[in-house]
């Protein structure tokens, strides 16, 4: 064969990868040219579809097509990630809500996806105000008084969280174990705060559902778990001001199905971060009581898997980690 034959036949086999390369950048040039689906592993109308739902709108202006909330509730907040990260494809047209327990629970239970390899994280959004409350004529006048109370009667303090192994469960027994006490939790699906003012509990520790029963006088908040105190409530101190050194705030964020390109990703981040400055959403992120928590894409990258090894720890140490 003639040198320049070769040399022909070899440039055509160098030309061949560069086809779909040159498509992918075409169809990441022309994203989005049609409707974004965001899944919300919540039920529609709680606090987290509304605000998401909010944030869609404002992202859809700026990115010129519609964001399409659809709800997949279960398996506590993983069954519409999960479900995403099997059959979803890297185009960008199907993100996510990451809520915490898609890190935690792959330490607690085996689940059908890779945490850190799975998924293609492109901001954090924000997280949750929680904290540890009390029915207004408990004797606990403040979170250290809990805490005396449960290391004098080791078992006896009942407390009650919105399930197993969510943040506020999760957050009081690492409080325990530092502190060297013990206290029984009670999960509730449904009626925790009915069951603390029934009596049937000491304590709960959830996110924000208070308000309406502090307003009233009926409950008050011993702690919250944020970085900052709640300016509704300037006296109520954080964990940290207790001597205690933790944030407690399930932070969460947005991701897509592994293998995104990065220009896609660059679209939906820079367009998620201008909605956050949307007048409605920023609205109701103060009326949902949703900390400030923004992350970049490499810099909530890099959190998510440092989250998963750091879940993963707590999960063991509190003696919560599935059998390998």
């Amino acid at each position: 064969m003639r040198r320049r034959d070769v040399l022909k036949g070899i440039g055509a086999g160098l030309s061949v990868p560069a086809l779909p390369l040159k498509a992918s950048a075409q169809a990441a040039a022309d994203f989005p040219s049609k409707p974004i689906t965001l899944i919300i592993p919540w039920g529609p109308g709680t606090q987290i579809d509304l605000w998401h739902r909010a944030l869609g709108e404002a992202a859809s202006k700026i990115l010129g097509q519609p964001v399409v909330v659809d709800n997949k509730a279960g398996a506590s907040g993983t069954a519409g990630p999960a479900g995403m990260a099997a059959t979803g494809k890297p185009d960008g047209y199907v993100i996510s809500h990451i809520p915490i327990t898609v890190w935690r629970l792959p330490a607690i239970q085996k689940m059908t996806y890779d945490p850190v390899k799975d998924f293609t994280y492109i901001m954090n959004m924000s997280g949750f105000l929680l904290g540890a409350y009390v029915r207004a004529d408990s004797p606990f006048k403040t979170f250290r008084d809990m805490l005396d109370f449960a290391k004098a009667n080791p078992g006896k303090l009942t407390y009650g969280t919105a399930g197993a192994s969510t943040s506020p469960h999760i957050g009081m027994e690492q409080i325990a174990l530092r502190e060297g006490i013990k206290w029984t939790h009670v999960p509730f699906t449904q009626g925790l705060d009915p069951n603390l003012l029934g009596g049937h509990i000491m304590a709960a520790a959830n996110s924000s559902t208070w308000w309406a029963h502090t307003e009233a006088g009926t409950m008050r908040v011993l702690c919250v778990w944020t970085e900052n105190r709640n300016p509704r409530i300037p006296d109520v101190p954080t964990l940290k001001e207790l001597g205690l050194p933790f944030v407690f705030d399930s932070p969460f964020g947005l991701a897509g199905p592994k293998g995104m390109e990065p220009a896609v990703v660059k679209k939906l981040h820079d367009a998620f971060k201008l909605a956050l400055e949307d007048p409605k959403a920023k609205e109701l992120q103060k009326k949902f009581d949703f900390p400030e928590r923004y992350m970049d894409t490499e810099t909530y990258t890099k959190f998510a898997a440092e989250q998963v090894a750091e879940q993963k720890d707590i999960i063991g140490k509190l003696g919560l980690a599935k059998k390998e």
